[in-house]
């Protein structure tokens, strides 16, 4: 485990190693003054909690309650932030109080193993937008879009209660457990929790899952930016303005967190700009324009170098500096929505609730809690948050605001992808979404594909498509199916009535698309990074020297095998005669379900074991919705005979398809996609196969172990020895009273030891000395 020595200022007195000479700075707030903080209740205080209960309800029962024939925008912003504050307030209060009980004088990792490369304390604010940005992938952009299908209100109410009750509580455990157990994986954890077979299980399950993901990830960049100048000059520039603040704020401006975000904000809306305006110059489009190949390997290679730099370098000061764009964007598109308050004439339940339609396969359930993934619960933070957050994390009081707090903000995220989604017109967007075999990619295609559906007030034109596409700037809007497409015409249409008019949607439009990339790159780096922590956990069962992170030639060696894993899955995807999304993104969703099942199983041996099972609920809810859902999923897609819903179907329709000597089948226009879909179905199958069959043995054996505990009340910890900390910092984004008092005193004492210092070092130089 990670010790220090002990220096002349590690002055500690009493029965409890952690307190400290009352003479020397407290490095935390006592435990009384946060209790007399929570319970200070003012009129003031209770006014406003009363208010933002009226308001969030209210809002609740004009979304679930009032069936008019349109339902305006606002309430989806409304119910939301109030639901995401009485969470945070509360329920993750709760959590914070009984479950967990965080100690800031406690040392983290961050500090007893400070090696300024994976382990460094970092500012709370850097790393809420580091871990914000590695958490929020395509997920909370994509999910929600396509489950719009199945009408508003069900994926509004997954997404909104789904985080504050499951997503955001693993999210939060989760990164506790592994800064307590000095970093380590989740996979790790595992093994250390449920004994050799659970744990080999969920080691095995966590790193396949991550090489899916990852690749997915990647894929849906190299979608995004393959042909795209703009994209390509504004994505890449913010690896070099990272660069400039990771050094600004390591070697020039220490601690000036505000100083260099203006720095960085302003640049990034020059890349932005700078983008647009390059992409319309002969050499710029020529220059900028890569291809899906050259550009995949560029994204391997930025993955394996972004894995093995030091994390203050890039990886921290790149993800924090896209959380401006990502939250800046979301933000503004709420406030418009506020604004504009469009009318939404989506059903809340629409026709395709029962049996799937053309957008996606299957039934609300369980379909439509792995379609919307992350944003309301994602076992790939669950990685994350046992990956590159727990390393940097300063006290440990921060990991409510970090954990919990981070991925309610993706969650609304999820929520406003799906408002602009329904904001459009249902035509429009059933013709974007539905698949080139469906609407034959074409205009008259899509038109009486659409209006062959019988949707209640549909009434699709062939001027609607043409005369939205010519807005947005693109050739066609058919059969652009994906989801960013969607969220892109989506927010255009919302934004250019504030900002613009018409003539702004094709800025806006492609913003959104550049917004999307960004957003999701930076869960490629960091994905990327905690694959390589996995795999050096993993192999340091074995070889000891791998678990030692510093170890440079391991760290170089285990990263080049993970990028080469991904890699590999990300070029298979772009060769793909089908594009590589149809064959990894069905898979992602109910593998990373499958993954949060096995973090909250891991969860709950770990609260057994510590002999708390009072509040063992707050663990084992999820657990049981999660498990539930996904093995139930996982069956269909393993051995239902519809062949849109199960792989092995699909892949017996297109084989005896071959077999006849067809041509073209279903979604296949050619042999060769033909022959893909059916060695992707099976590819599909056999994973799905893997996949579930694990989790199943790591949930098994977590119930084993909690009954162990329970039976046996031998209870215990593989929590790292606690170790004072010599430091001080504020538990959330803004300080409380008592916290900026203190941090005053720690900061004047900084000034005063460096003025000391600076004394010392003239009078030692000067004459005659």
């Amino acid at each position: 485990m990670g010790t220090r020595p002990r220096t002349p200022n590690d002055a500690f007195t009493g029965a409890d190693p952690l307190d400290r000479d009352p003479a020397l700075l407290p490095v935390a707030l006592d435990q009384t003054e946060h209790d007399a903080q929570e319970r200070r209740w003012t009129p003031a205080k209770i006014a406003l909690w009363a208010g933002i209960s009226l308001l969030g309800g209210l809002s609740w029962v004009m979304l679930a309650v009032v069936r008019g024939e349109t339902v305006n925008a606002i309430w989806f912003v409304f119910a939301a932030v109030c639901t995401y504050l009485i969470g945070y307030r509360f329920y993750s209060n709760y959590i914070q109080k009984h479950l967990l009980k965080p100690d800031d004088r406690r040392a983290t990792p961050a500090e007893y193993k400070a090696d300024g490369k994976d382990f460094a304390a970092t500012d709370r604010r850097v790393l809420f937008g580091h871990h914000f940005a590695a958490i929020a992938g395509a997920g909370p952009l994509v999910g929600p879009v396509l489950a719009a299908q199945m009408g508003y209100l069900p994926g509004t109410i997954w997404i909104i209660v789904g985080v504050v009750l499951a997503g955001a509580v693993q999210d939060y455990i989760v990164l506790f457990y592994s800064m307590r157990r000095g970093g380590r994986s989740l996979g790790q954890m595992a093994r250390d929790e449920l004994g050799k077979i659970g744990g080999t299980a969920a080691l095995i399950a966590t790193m396949a899952i991550m090489v899916i993901i990852v690749a997915i990830l990647a894929l849906v960049v190299v979608n995004a930016l393959a042909a795209s100048p703009w994209g390509v000059f504004s994505v890449g520039m913010t690896i070099p303005i990272a660069l400039f603040m990771g050094c600004y704020l390591r070697f020039f401006r220490p601690g000036k967190v505000s100083e260099v975000s203006i720095i960085g904000f302003v640049l990034l809306l020059a890349a932005i700009i700078g983008g647009g305006a390059i992409s319309n110059t002969a050499w710029g489009a020529a220059f900028f324009h890569v291809d899906p190949v050259p550009l995949a390997i560029g994204i391997i290679i930025y993955g394996f170098v972004a894995a093995i730099l030091p994390v203050w370098l890039l990886l921290a000061p790149r993800d924090y500096l896209s959380t401006f764009m990502k939250i800046g964007t979301i933000g503004m598109l709420a406030i418009a929505i506020i604004i504009v308050r469009p009318e939404i004439t989506v059903p809340a339940f629409s026709e395709f609730v029962a049996n799937g339609g053309p957008v996606v396969s299957g039934s609300l359930f369980p379909f439509l809690f792995v379609t919307i993934a992350c944003g309301a619960l994602s076992g790939f933070h669950a990685l994350i948050a046992s990956g590159t957050t727990p390393k940097l994390i300063e006290k440990e009081r921060q990991t409510r605001f970090i954990g919990y707090g981070g991925m309610l903000m993706e969650s609304f995220v999820a929520i406003m992808a799906l408002v602009a989604a329904v904001s459009i017109d249902r035509g429009i967007y059933f013709a974007m979404n539905s698949s080139a075999a469906l609407t034959g990619g074409t205009v008259e295609g899509a038109v009486a594909f659409v209006n062959s559906l019988g949707l209640t007030g549909v009434n699709l034109t062939p001027e609607m498509l043409t005369q939205t596409a010519k807005d947005v700037g693109e050739a066609t809007i058919v059969s652009r199916s994906g989801g960013a497409p969607t969220l892109s015409v989506g927010l255009a249409h919302i934004m250019q009535q504030v900002a613009g008019g018409s003539g702004m949607m094709a800025f806006w439009y492609h913003f959104a698309i550049m917004f999307e990339a960004l957003f999701i790159l930076t869960a490629v780096d960091a994905g990327t990074r905690v694959a390589r922590f996995m795999l050096q956990d993993s192999l340091g069962n074995f070889f000891p020297k791998f678990k030692n992170t510093s170890w440079r030639t391991g760290a170089w060696l285990t990263t080049g095998i993970m990028v080469l894993l991904w890699g590999a899955v990300l070029i298979m995807g772009v060769t793909d005669p089908l594009g590589g999304i149809n064959t990894l993104f069905p898979l992602f969703g109910i593998a990373n379900q499958l993954l949060a099942a096995i973090a909250l199983a891991v969860c709950m041996a770990i609260v057994a074991k510590q002999g708390k099972f009072k509040y063992i609920w707050i663990v084992a809810v999820p657990l049981a919705f999660a498990a539930i859902i996904t093995i139930y999923a996982s069956m269909l897609k393993i051995f239902s005979t519809i062949p849109a819903v199960g792989y092995f179907a699909q892949n017996k329709a297109f084989s005896d398809a071959l077999a006849a000597g067809k041509t073209s089948f279903g979604t296949a226009p050619s042999v060769a996609a033909m022959e893909a879909v059916v060695r992707n179905t099976m590819v599909q199958g056999l994973l799905s196969i893997l996949f579930v069959t694990l989790a199943i043995i790591v949930i098994v054996s977590s119930v084993v172990a909690t009954w162990k505990s329970w039976k046996s009340r031998d209870f215990g910890t593989n929590e790292d020895p606690a170790l004072p900390s010599q430091m001080f910092a504020p538990s959330g984004f803004l300080p409380t009273p008592a916290e900026k008092e203190l941090q005053g005193r720690w900061d004047a004492q900084a000034a005063a030891e460096k003025s000391a210092r600076r004394a010392q070092d003239t009078g030692a130089g000067a004459p005659g000395r």
